[in-house]
């Protein structure tokens, strides 16, 4: 079959899955080898767990150094794939029997589902189940120790004897099914039943004859020594019954303890008992298990090692209390019937830190109804709870028995206990007193009434001090609070606005003896266009008429302060009061530069300062050195900086709005107008420089651009038109010449309000003619627009059309008329 499998040629992916399905049919065919039909089980999990069983601990009848055999090689390949599960959840409980095929799968009614999530919620709360659910617990016994003298053999066993000493010997013995062991050249020894130190003096005695002076090790008297160990230790068979995950017969090592069968079957259901499993030997119960010593304290003084046959049987539980809230480890603790609600407590780590622990409550039951019981600390070690009772430890009350508070002005504000502070005086001195500021006119207690209501209790607390009143004893919860003479009053400032270096306005707070030279020197001090000779200090009034129409309302002082921040003569003397106002305002004639850029065809394009406040265009111009050959002086542009207003940036926003092509959706997708923009300004240029200094020459601001660029030959077609594009410029060509060269105007075109935008920025507009649109003059660079027909507009269209049919009807009815009566009267 391996040279069949051999041969083919497979890919890692494939040859993957082929070895995974070739070790499940091997698994199939050693479980089906290790259970051959109509072998019988010895229980109900007999033959069907003993599998299974090995998976959850030692594997049967193994030993190091001998090979398994097929039923003991698939125990262990069962135990590997259990254990790999387990590890994936180590809360799933080690059940055997719960691993089923998909054959074997049976969907469970909503009932059944529920009452299996019950039961494992209910399990994993009982106290003790997490040491059969932990992969990394493992009680299967070690093999590779010392052979303990207290082992006894049993059919199987295979023995070897050193001989060593004056002697040197090995003898190599197996005991056979009628507990014999065959030993040159003596024979047959009894050895079944007896403990190894027994077998070892047995043997010394059968074979003294032969050895000379043959004892024991340790034996002074001897010359010769026998020592004896197990070299392969027998399978036996042991029965495990009652309330446990997998009940059933298991084959285990002879060195196994009734701990480890029973880690082997998933430990105690969620009916089992953890405190009462019993170990029969021939119908004689020999050892009661409390594995509550081991969970407890790490010992299990009760373990006994089994032997062949024996039974462990496991009951239902006597007695079970749930002890939740505050301790450290709530949960289901089985207890004997003499334990007391203290051992819960020990059981369950005892309390938390945050717990009440002067009470606990008990919920009972009774043969009719619930009962709840408060049992005290001091009844802990005296009442015995019972079965199903339900232990609650509650939380501390967020409450403090003994504390004060004090606040305010002293020196140590805080929590304070009141048993070391029971007056108010000894509370401020453990505070380490009162600070300078604190007002003792009147202090605030704030007290909680016995019957949680808040009342304040005003003192003066001068007067205590002075003993002039009795000091007052405090309660628990008392707030004092000792308010500061700065808290009850208008936090005092100076302001300090115009030409200072941290300006334009610096907030300053009110110190004594504070001069007006400091409170500049703290602004940053004088800028370079401050005007220091008349810096004014603003002080308010506190005693104005307010009857009088001309009361003074406050007093203006002004100083010159020298640039080194000094004042002359007595005005050095001058101390600021709370909530002046300085002033220093900026010299009237100082001017700082400013400056306009020439961009274009100008000899001497950039930057050029401007030299006077009356510089004209023209005047700049020529200190540019002038305009080149190719400079196209009609579509000269004046760019310059306005701030608009927030009214005219509203309107302009709504003007945008209403000719935008998405205004009907309530939408403009070009965005708002800046606040801060560069505005066109329509200059001629060929007029400035032809009468420089006249009417359409411009005075320069600070920022303004100047462009002059070359000479444009194109046109551009914007707006309603069947094909915008951009054109030749053509001398002659009308406005209608260049609409025909974009294709004419479709049908949405608005005819009338169509523009054109010169080069220079300047704007201008169809006109109407009784019926005849009258449009622009198009020049070199210009861009014509032909908005879009809104909605409003084709009604506006549809009503004049409407009245001009009706004036015409009126018209030829009115001149059907006098014709009419013109023809009857020359009848």
């Amino acid at each position: 079959m391996k040279k069949f499998f051999g041969s083919l040629s497979l890919s890692s992916a494939r040859r993957t899955i082929f070895n995974v399905c070739l070790v499940s049919v091997l698994a199939i065919m050693s479980i089906n080898a290790q259970t051959p039909a109509g072998a019988g089980s010895t229980s109900s999990g007999s033959a069907g767990a003993g599998a299974p069983a090995a998976a959850q601990g030692q594997p049967s009848a193994t030993n190091a150094g001998n090979t398994p055999t097929a039923a003991q090689q698939s125990a262990i390949n069962n135990a590997m794939s259990k254990k790999a599960e387990q590890a994936k959840d180590p809360n799933a409980p080690v059940n055997p029997t719960e691993t089923k095929t998909k054959a074997d799968t049976v969907a469970l009614d909503p009932e059944e589902a529920y009452r299996q999530a019950q039961l494992v919620k209910l399990r994993r709360k009982i106290f003790g189940t997490q040491l059969f659910n932990n992969p990394k617990v493992d009680f299967a016994p070690s093999e590779n120790i010392a052979t303990p003298r207290d082992y006894t053999i049993g059919p199987g066993d295979e023995l070897t004897a050193y001989i060593y000493g004056y002697s040197q010997s090995q003898i190599e013995m197996v005991v056979n099914s009628d507990g014999f062991a065959f030993i040159k050249p003596v024979g047959t020894v009894q050895l079944s039943g007896r403990t190894i130190e027994q077998a070892q003096k047995e043997l010394i005695t059968r074979l003294a004859p032969y050895y000379n002076n043959l004892g024991t090790p340790g034996n002074s008297s001897a010359s010769t020594f026998l020592q004896i160990r197990l070299s392969r230790i027998r399978t036996i068979r042991v029965t495990v019954l009652g309330e446990v995950a997998t009940p059933g017969t298991y084959n285990v090592s002879s060195l196994s303890s009734a701990l480890n069968a029973l880690y082997l079957t998933g430990g105690p259901n969620e009916l089992g008992s953890f405190r009462q499993i019993q170990v029969v030997r021939r119908n004689k119960t020999i050892a009661t298990l409390d594995l509550y010593e081991l969970l407890m304290n790490g010992t299990l003084n009760s373990d006994i090692r089994l032997q062949d046959n024996d039974v462990i049987q496991v009951g239902v539980y006597n007695k079970r209390v749930e002890i939740k809230g505050n301790v450290k480890r709530p949960g289901i603790y089985e207890l004997l019937p003499t334990e007391t609600i203290n051992k819960v407590l020990e059981y369950a780590g005892g309390f938390s830190d945050n717990a009440y622990t002067d009470r606990l409550k008990v919920l009972g039951l009774t043969t009719k109804e619930r009962k709840i019981i408060d049992v005290k600390i001091s009844e802990f070690d005296k009442y015995i709870p019972k079965n199903g009772d339900e232990i609650s430890a509650e939380m501390l009350l967020a409450r403090f028995e003994n504390m004060v508070v004090i606040n305010g002005a002293v020196f140590r504000p805080g929590q304070y206990s009141l048993d070391q502070n029971k007056s108010l005086l000894e509370l401020i001195k453990s505070a380490e007193g009162l600070t300078g500021e604190a007002f003792t006119g009147r202090v605030n207690i704030i007290r909680t009434r016995d019957d949680l209501s808040v009342e304040n209790i005003s003192i003066n607390l001068a007067d205590m001090i002075n003993g002039k009143t009795d000091d007052l004893l405090l309660r628990r919860e008392d707030q004092v609070i000792i308010p500061s003479k700065f808290e009850l009053r208008e936090a005092a400032f100076i302001n300090i606005r115009g030409e200072v270096n941290q300006g334009p306005a610096v907030g300053l707070p009110y110190t004594a003896n504070l001069s007006l030279e400091d409170a500049i020197i703290r602004a940053g001090g004088f800028k370079e266009s401050a005007a220091n000779s008349q810096v004014e200090v603003v002080r308010r009034r506190r005693d104005v008429n307010v009857q009088s129409a001309s009361a003074q309302i406050a007093d203006i002082f002004t100083f010159d302060v020298n640039r080194d921040l000094t004042i002359d003569g007595n005005d050095s003397r001058f101390m600021l009061e709370p909530y002046d106002e300085i002033l220093v305002r900026a010299a009237s004639n100082y001017q700082p530069q400013t400056f306009v850029t020439v961009q274009g065809e100008v000899v001497n394009p950039g930057m050029h300062g401007i030299k006077s406040k009356d510089e004209k265009l023209s005047d700049l111009l020529v200190r540019a050195g002038g305009l080149t050959a190719q400079a196209y002086v009609n579509g000269a542009t004046l760019l310059r900086k306005v701030t608009l207003t927030d009214e005219e940036l509203e309107q302009r926003n709504k003007a945008v709005a209403e000719i935008s092509d998405d205004a009907k959706k309530g939408q403009f997708v070009g965005g708002e107008i800046d606040k801060n923009k560069e505005e066109a300004i329509g200059i001629d240029l060929r007029r400035i420089l032809q009468n420089p200094g006249g009417r359409e020459d411009i005075i320069l601001q600070d920022g303004d651009i100047i462009d002059i660029p070359k000479r444009l030959e194109t046109v551009r077609l914007q707006g309603e038109l069947l094909f915008p594009t951009t054109v030749k410029f053509r001398n002659g060509s009308s406005f209608m010449d260049y609409i025909s060269q974009g294709g004419g105007f479709t049908r949405t075109s608005l005819k009338r309000k169509s523009y054109v935008i010169y080069p220079n920025g300047s704007v201008d507009r169809t006109r109407k003619f009784l019926f005849f649109n009258i449009y622009p003059k198009v020049e070199p660079g210009s861009e014509i627009h032909v908005p879009q027909r809104t909605q409003s507009d084709l009604v506006e269209a549809q009503r004049a059309i409407q009245s001009v049919i009706g004036i015409s009807s009126t018209l030829m009815t009115l001149i059907t008329t006098v014709i009419a009566f013109r023809f009857l009267g020359n009848q």
